[in-house]
């Protein structure tokens, strides 16, 4: 039996506390269902990477066969100031040579400074692809010198392949999503006025910690859901009809996965980049009337996932 340790977005420490940010949690559950169909029978470790680990787990990481890092944007120019994957130089000749799974690099950023160049050189597989989220991040990746990365997407798109169920007309009702770290309440407002106009009922679902907060604070009638994966997924699987637009990203993933019609609105890097290459549906916050004309119009949703990249990262395991 194979024993992998994965670097987990989905805790937010090392004692099982799942990550308030339940996009955490959707990539996570993609993570897993891919690691678990490539190396069947293995034993999954978790390790947060929202915190340090404790001294007593680097022996079970250092032990383990293969060591991954599981999605979000954990990778930065500066991760001697900031680094989502809490990791320090010092531990590198302990955690030995770990593998990317979907990672992307937080924000336009400069170039990566020596400290990024060193951790990231030292704490990196050589022998292994390293798969990552968007190009952005692979030129970033390539450019310090580790040019065994494939670009295979966001492990959460990767069984999105027919969007031919996806319907192509405006639904009855509409669920969107707001981001609690990147708030623009003058826009916020104008967006939800739009669906207001344009639907029977807005549903809202919390993704973040204070997203249920924010929305109250913009004073605006929705149907709250609770803040839980398992809400989500409990109006996904009714049978109401909406569509969804929204500033979150995997939220938003996670309805189309689902063949629920569905408008992202970039706020970072993330969803820009991804559209990029797989033609995402995305529009820009500002952009109030391509938005208007999504709603009213047809629209016809083709997302392109890579499948040859994704296999080619995947069958080096075999």
């Amino acid at each position: 039996m194979k024993e992998i340790c994965l670097f987990d977005p989905g805790y937010e420490n090392n004692y099982g506390k799942f990550s308030a940010n339940l996009g955490d949690l959707i990539i996570q559950e993609s993570i897993l269902r891919e690691l678990n169909n490539i190396f069947q029978n293995a034993n999954i470790m978790s390790v947060s990477t929202h915190q340090y680990p404790d001294w007593h787990l680097f022996k079970t990481i250092h032990k383990a066969d293969y060591k991954f890092v599981g999605g979000t944007n954990l990778l930065s120019s500066n991760m001697n100031e900031y680094n989502q994957w809490k990791i320090r130089l010092r531990y590198t000749p302990i955690i030995g040579r770990v593998i990317l799974m979907g990672v992307g690099w937080w924000q336009y950023q400069e170039e990566p400074n020596n400290y990024t160049k060193f951790l990231l050189n030292r704490v990196l597989s050589k022998k292994y692809y390293h798969s990552v989220r968007d190009e952005y991040t692979a030129e970033k990746l390539r450019k310090i010198g580790i040019r065994n990365v494939i670009n295979t997407g966001c492990p959460t798109m990767w069984h999105l392949t027919n969007c031919a169920a996806i319907p192509l007309r405006k639904a009855e009702f509409v669920l969107t999503m707001l981001t609690d770290y990147n708030t623009d309440p003058a826009l916020d407002l104008k967006l939800l006025n739009i669906l207001k106009d344009n639907y029977r009922k807005i549903y809202f679902w919390p993704q973040g910690r204070s997203d249920a907060r924010y929305i109250n604070e913009l004073g605006v009638s929705v149907e709250l859901l609770d803040h839980s994966l398992y809400s989500l997924d409990q109006l996904i699987d009714s049978n109401v009809d909406f569509d969804y637009i929204g500033t979150r990203l995997h939220g938003g993933v996670r309805c189309l996965t689902k063949s629920i019609r569905s408008l992202i609105i970039a706020v970072d890097n993330r969803a820009k980049e991804i559209s990029t290459d797989t033609n995402l549906p995305i529009v820009n916050r500002n952009d109030l009337d391509t938005i208007q004309k999504w709603i009213k119009s047809p629209s016809k949703i083709s997302i392109n996932v890579n499948q040859d990249r994704i296999s080619q990262w995947k069958n080096q395991f075999n």
